[in-house]
C-alpha cells in the first residue's frame, strides 16, 4: 500500500477539524436553547447579537476576513435562534429585491422572509403581528431619503430596533431567449441590440442614469415598484431587460449582460428594522427620532442646541413635509448613543421642552456588517 500523499494528510486534517467544529456547533446550539428557555418574550436580542459579532471581529486571527467570520457567526446565531422559533421578517418584495438581501444579511437564512407588495404593507405586517419584524429602506448614498419609509415612521407604534447597510450593485439582465433572432446593430453589442425597454425601480434607474445614457441611449426606461418586479417583467416580455441585483437574476432565470453599472461605485442603502422591541444598550448605539420646531425665528437652532451643549453627536438631519399644514416640516434626526445613556437622556429631556413635537423612534446597535 502506498504512503498517503500530502493532499490526503491535509484532507484528513480538515475532516478532523470539521468534526470538532460540528461538536462545538452542537454544544453552542444546546447552550443557546437553554438561554432561550430562560428568556421572557422575544427571543431575538439585537443588542446581544451585535456584541457577539463585534467580539468575533475583534478576536478574528485570520486568514478569513473579519466580515467573512462575522457572516458565518450570523448564520450560526440564526440557526440556533430558529431552534426556538424561526423569526418572520417582512420586507418589500417580491423575492429578489435588495430588501430581501438586507433581511437575510441581518437575520440569516434560517429566518422566515415574508415578501410584501409595498413599504406600507411591511409596516402593516409588523403592526398586525403577522411578522415579528419588518425591514424598510430609509436612505441611499446616491439618491437620498426613501420618502415613504420616513413618512410612515411617525405613525407606527413599532420601534426601530436595528439597522442594516447594504452595498448596492446593479446589473443589466435579460432572458436569453429574448435575445435570439434579432438583427445585430453596428453601434451596440449583440446582447444590447434586441433591448427595447429597461425596467427598474425609479431610484435604481437614477443610480444608473449615466451608464444607461452611454450604453442604451434610445431604450425606453420604465419605472416599476421594485427591482425584483423589473426582473419578473423582463423574464416575461420579449425585448425587455431589467436593472436589478444578482438575487433577482437568479430567481427569475435572467442572464447578466453587464455588471456593476451603478454610476457611484460606493453606492449603499441603509435599512431600518421595525419591531415591538426596545433593545438595551449594546455599547455602540444610535438613536433615531423625529422632531418639529415651533413656529418662531431660530426655533430649529434652539431645538438642536442641547445635543451640541451635551456633546451628543448628530449623524443625520433630514427634513420632510409634515403633510399636516402647508410649509410645515418634520425633522428626522440620528444621534450617537442610546436613549438610556445619561448624556443622551438629559439632552432628549431638554429637546422635548423646546421642540413642538418629539418622538423617539428607537435606540439600537449600529450596523456591524
Amino acid at each position: 500500500m502506498s504512503e498517503p500523499s500530502e493532499l490526503d494528510r491535509l484532507r484528513a486534517a480538515i475532516d478532523s477539524v470539521d468534526d470538532r467544529i460540528l461538536e462545538s456547533l452542537s454544544e453552542r446550539a444546546r447552550l443557546a436553547r437553554a438561554v432561550g428557555s430562560l428568556k421572557a418574550g422575544q427571543a431575538y436580542r439585537p443588542e446581544r447579537e451585535a456584541q457577539v459579532l463585534r467580539r468575533i471581529k475583534e478576536r478574528n486571527p485570520g486568514p478569513l476576513s473579519d466580515e467573512a467570520a462575522a457572516l458565518l457567526f450570523r448564520e450560526i446565531m440564526s440557526a440556533c435562534l430558529a431552534l426556538e422559533r424561526p423569526i418572520t421578517v417582512a420586507y418589500l418584495g417580491p423575492k429578489g429585491t435588495f430588501s430581501e438581501r438586507a433581511a437575510l444579511k441581518h437575520f440569516g437564512l434560517a429566518a422566515d422572509a415574508l415578501p410584501t407588495p409595498s413599504i406600507d404593507e411591511v409596516f402593516r405586517a409588523v403592526e398586525s403581528g403577522s411578522a415579528d419584524f419588518g425591514i424598510v429602506p430609509v436612505e441611499n448614498s446616491t439618491e437620498g431619503a426613501v420618502g415613504r419609509s420616513l413618512d410612515l415612521m411617525p405613525q407606527t407604534p413599532m420601534k426601530v430596533c436595528g439597522e442594516v447597510i447594504v452595498r448596492i450593485h446593479h446589473h443589466l439582465m435579460a432572458k436569453p431567449p429574448a435575445l435570439r433572432d434579432h438583427v445585430m446593430s453596428n453601434e451596440a453589442p449583440i446582447e444590447f441590440s434586441a433591448i427595447r425597454r429597461v425596467f427598474s425601480h425609479g431610484q435604481s434607474l437614477a443610480q444608473c442614469h449615466e451608464w444607461l445614457n452611454a450604453n442604451l441611449p434610445q431604450v425606453e426606461r420604465v419605472a416599476v415598484s421594485s427591482n425584483a418586479e423589473a426582473a419578473r417583467r423582463a423574464s416575461e416580455e420579449a425585448g425587455s431587460a431589467a436593472v436589478a441585483g444578482e438575487m433577482a437574476a437568479e430567481h427569475y432565470g435572467l442572464r447578466i449582460l453587464a455588471s456593476n453599472i451603478e454610476d457611484e461605485p460606493n453606492n449603499t442603502t441603509r435599512f431600518l428594522i421595525l419591531g415591538d422591541y426596545e433593545p438595551k444598550p449594546s455599547g455602540r448605539d444610535k438613536t433615531s427620532l423625529v422632531l418639529s420646531a415651533r413656529n418662531r425665528a431660530g426655533a430649529v437652532y434652539e431645538m438642536l442646541t442641547p445635543f451640541a451643549t451635551r456633546g451628543v453627536s448628530m449623524t443625520k438631519f433630514e427634513s420632510r413635509p409634515s403633510r399636516v399644514a402647508l410649509w410645515d416640516y418634520l425633522f428626522f434626526v440620528d444621534i450617537e448613543g442610546h436613549r438610556n445613556d445619561a448624556i443622551v437622556a438629559t439632552a432628549l429631556e431638554e429637546v422635548a421642552k423646546i421642540a413642538g413635537y418629539l418622538k423617539v423612534l428607537g435606540s439600537y446597535p449600529t450596523a456591524v456588517l
